[in-house]
């Protein structure tokens, strides 16, 4: 009787996972729940024959991973946060402030092998080591933090300013208001390392907004050198130190949905 309780739940779950999977995943599925049912057969001989202080209590099929790779390595997130956390460990800054960007990501990278202090306009309830956390919100008329480090870091940021995303007050100039906090913030010669999406111009509300390139070189060159120019394409790929003054930078990289990565510094 408990073998039958057991085989219908297992009937149960398996329908109720090709239920939720989407229709690109159908297949893969199906191909891992042929080996999700062999393997179950063989550790249930296996724990019958045994002495073992494990049994099976319940199913929780994971059934894509075998035919996966082992993990993820393309993206906007993977590439910038690692590119630029690697930036960093090689100028060895006497201040590094970030403004918004990832926690458990390009922030924790540089946690890894120095402080870094975060400030963003949601809460951050942790005590982590080298994470000095400070709730602040970039757009603020009574934000102040003149001259204040000689490294800055926004990745993935300035495109959500002013949408409302995250509890900021609507404002169609948001990313200028922030970015001009952020340029008083950091000292004359400080590094400022700066993300956004790009393509053809546009606001995707209220996820984002999506810069084409020379928008954002146009902009950043009235206060900044560039330095560095990377971006990773649509593909996931990540292309480092590419030109920004050819027909390739006008067109956005063919990119329709891409993240530029700019490594400045303040004039």
């Amino acid at each position: 009787m408990r073998n039958i309780s057991k085989q219908f739940l297992l009937v149960l779950t398996i329908m109720r996972l090709l239920h939720l999977n989407k229709p690109l995943r159908l297949s893969a599925s199906l191909r891992g729940l042929t080996f999700y049912l062999k393997d179950y057969l063989a550790l249930e001989r296996q724990l019958a024959g045994a002495n073992s202080p494990f049994s099976i209590a319940s199913f929780y099929p994971c059934v894509h991973e075998r035919h996966e790779q082992s993990g993820g390595a393309s993206g906007h997130y993977f590439h910038q946060d690692l590119l630029v956390a690697s930036r960093i460990f090689d100028h060895g800054p006497e201040k590094h402030v970030d403004v918004g960007s990832r926690i458990d990501g390009f922030v924790a990278h540089v946690a890894s092998f120095r402080p870094i202090e975060v400030l963003d306009i949601r809460d951050l309830p942790r005590d982590i080591r080298n994470i000095r956390f400070t709730q602040a919100d970039i757009m603020s008329e009574n934000f102040n933090l003149k001259d204040y480090c000689d490294s800055l870091s926004s990745l993935h940021v300035i495109e959500h300013l002013g949408l409302g995303r995250y509890g900021d007050r609507v404002d169609h100039e948001g990313h200028l208001r922030g970015l001009r906090q952020m340029h008083g913030m950091l000292q004359r010669g400080g590094k400022f390392y700066c993300s956004a999406p790009i393509g053809e111009q546009r606001i995707e509300f209220n996820a984002h907004r999506v810069f084409s390139v020379p928008y954002l070189r146009d902009l950043f060159e009235k206060d900044y050198r560039i330095d560095f120019f990377s971006y990773v394409d649509d593909s996931g790929k990540l292309i480092e130190n590419a030109s920004l003054s050819d027909g390739a930078a006008k067109a956005n990289f063919h990119c329709r949905y891409g993240c530029g990565i700019f490594e400045m510094t303040k004039r």
